[in-house]
């Protein structure tokens, strides 16, 4: 070759690059990440080929990257100490586009049956992302071939180059000057490179100085053999990648081989970030590809139920498209997510399993996050384990019941897992529908936030044992259990024409509410309460159906089964008025105030001015009364 000649670039350069230097990259900051990336290649060639036992020129000099930058001359320099490039190569590699010296390299490897995996690049176009902020750009490059002739490659990048032999006597490796554009000269700044390095090539296995201060310390510990690595290191590099200042409560260290091979170092936060439910889209695990930074926090890497994990995925297999800064495949993404999600589900079950009080503490940090992952079918078993809830078998409002510990206890021909909705514990004891289970002795969980049943309608069943609300209850079921209360301050029961009576009085009422009842029926499910409401058989649970009328923003009360309990006090006055006068006003106005009492008790009295109207009006008379009998 002669000794300064100029080139055309191949192919149809002048539009090329203005498509790859203005359109594939949309980061400006990319262009150092791909330099860096390519010396890293350079240097890893150098150690394969020096383990091969190849002679090279320079054979003891330091495997290393260093950056330099003249903020006056808005100039940058990027110089390594790898393989180099003859002219020849100059032409094939950077003459020409999309032709790729690592893909190159590697297939020549491949040949001779070993693998060279830490080779970041596979295309040819990275090294012109230096476009986007340089008007011009020199290579000096000697090849480490002994006796090589150091070369100089010049370009603006507007079609055409000149190559030119080197003056001196250059040693092995390729350095890359930057004439950066006036537009660009913020590149100029040390402190902005670090920042770059530190972002994107933090964890290039090759020591990377700006301006001689070393940039890159942090080790990849996800490449490091686990049984090397001391919990200290682990909790250093958690604080590093997310700037937590508390340690983490687990650490999960993967090293996968198939269905795809990947490497991830996951922590379990002390806390979830508050910022979730405000952006609940920000989250994910950083993604590496032979570690490079491809992407921070992406989404595709975990479902977003464990979206309170923080930490970093490195896989060799991704294929990348020709900027690296998107995804040419989602399969093997999709591949890696369901890897990682079974080994953090298998990592918790492990975690409640030995150490209960660990996993609790877990759950009161996480759970709200967690419980968003009702939807996962396809782990749908372990997620089912690692529920928790409060149940009627806990001495208090903290305690927390597995569905297993449930099942664990049930009665001997239970069949049916139960469980109850409110806004807290109290609240659920008032609940009417509790009222047969505490009689009968049988568990219920307690469910305080609104996405529980949600979960427990698309589980539908665990193990062999349906999950059913206490108001959805099977009576003839429950009725098989004997009673585990004492009953002995029962009510003496009904003769045969009071019960007549009695199902005479249920009509009335039912005729005198109309059509905002489904029906009304004589209740086997009440002890303490007059009555409640009851979904009609099959419908949706109380509390199921609210939530639903939230979202479609309908008030109008549901028609629902009133349920009266003929042993309660207040149902044997009424069939007393009933027996005397049929049409006695004040068994009208206390049949409209059981309705609305029931629905205020489900939350679904919208308007309460007509009951608390009535019950003035019968606390006046009922004062009254109760006056005259006291004498007062």
């Amino acid at each position: 070759m002669a000794t300064n000649s100029t080139h055309t670039f191949k192919a149809e350069i002048t539009q090329l690059l203005d498509i790859i230097t203005n359109s594939i990259y949309t980061n400006r900051d990319i262009f150092l990440r791909e330099l860096v990336s390519n010396a890293s290649d350079a240097m890893d060639k150098v150690r394969f080929l020096s383990a091969s036992g190849t002679e090279l020129a320079d054979a003891e000099a330091e495997l290393r990257i260093d950056i330099t930058c003249d903020k006056d001359a808005h100039v940058i320099t990027v110089a390594d100490t790898g393989i180099g490039m003859t002219s020849e190569e100059l032409v094939e590699n950077i003459g020409t586009i999309a032709h790729s010296g690592s893909a190159t390299f590697m297939a020549e490897a491949a040949k001779n049956g070993t693998k060279a995996d830490s080779i970041i690049g596979r295309f040819g176009v990275g090294f012109y992302s230096v476009f986007m902020v340089a008007r011009e750009v020199s290579i000096t490059t000697r090849s480490g071939q002994p006796g090589a002739t150091p070369v100089v490659w010049t370009s603006t990048g507007t079609g055409s180059y000149t190559i030119a032999e080197a003056e001196g006597d250059n040693p092995r490796g390729t350095t890359i000057r930057i004439t950066l554009k006036d537009e660009a000269t913020e590149f100029a700044d040390p402190e902005r490179l670090r920042s770059i390095i530190r972002e994107h090539s933090n964890f290039v296995s090759f020591p990377i100085f700006v301006d001689g201060e070393r940039v890159n310390t942090q080790p990849a510990l996800w490449r490091e053999p686990k049984f090397q690595i001391t919990k200290e290191q682990y909790d250093d590099f958690y604080t590093f990648l997310t700037y937590d200042s508390k340690a983490p409560q687990d650490t999960l260290h993967i090293a996968v081989d198939a269905p795809v091979q990947f490497n991830a170092l996951l922590f379990v936060p002390d806390m979830t970030s508050g910022n979730f439910f405000n952006d609940p889209e920000k989250y994910g695990l950083d993604l590496y590809v032979r570690r490079v930074l491809i992407a921070r926090r992406h989404k595709d890497l975990i479902p977003q139920y464990l979206g309170f994990m923080r930490g970093v995925v490195d896989t060799e297999d991704l294929p990348l498209n020709i900027s690296r800064e998107t995804l040419q495949e989602n399969l093997l993404i999709g591949k890696i997510r369901s890897t990682v999600t079974k080994q953090v589900l298998a990592r918790l079950t492990k975690l409640a399993q030995d150490d209960a009080d660990a996993y609790a503490n877990f759950w009161r940090n996480h759970h709200k996050v967690f419980k968003l992952g009702y939807g996962d079918y396809a782990n749908r078993d372990a997620f089912a384990d690692l529920l928790r809830f409060n149940s009627s078998a806990d001495a208090d409002a903290e305690g927390l019941t597995s569905l297993a510990d449930y099942v664990s206890r049930m009665k001997d021909g239970q069949k049916d897992i139960y469980f109850i909705s409110g806004t807290s514990r109290e609240a659920i004891r008032l609940n009417p529908h509790g009222e047969i289970f505490r009689r009968k002795g049988i568990e219920v969980l307690y469910l305080y936030e609104p996405i529980d049943e949600f979960i427990l309608d698309a589980l539908r069943q665990y193990k062999d044992h349906d999950l059913v609300a206490a108001e959805q209850a099977d009576m003839a079921a429950l009725d098989a259990f004997a009673d585990a209360e004492d009953t002995a301050a029962a009510p003496e029961a009904l003769g045969a024409d009071d019960e007549r009576t009695f199902e005479d009085m249920i009509a009335t009422m039912k005729s005198i509410l109309g059509e905002r009842v489904e029906d009304v029926r004589i209740s086997r499910r009440l002890k303490d309460s007059p009555a409640c409401l009851v979904s009609p058989d099959g419908g949706m649970s109380s509390q199921m159906q609210k939530m639903l009328q939230i979202m479609s923003k309908d008030t109008t009360p549901p028609v629902k089964i009133l349920e009266i309990n003929r042993d309660h006090a207040m149902a044997r006055n009424l069939l007393r008025i009933f027996k005397k006068d049929r049409d006695d006003a004040f068994f009208r106005s206390a049949t409209e105030h059981i309705l609305e009492s029931a629905l205020l008790q489900e939350g679904y009295l919208d308007d309460p001015h007509a009951l608390v109207a009535r019950m003035n009006e019968l606390l006046e008379k009922s004062s009254g009364w109760y006056a005259e009998i006291r004498h007062v």
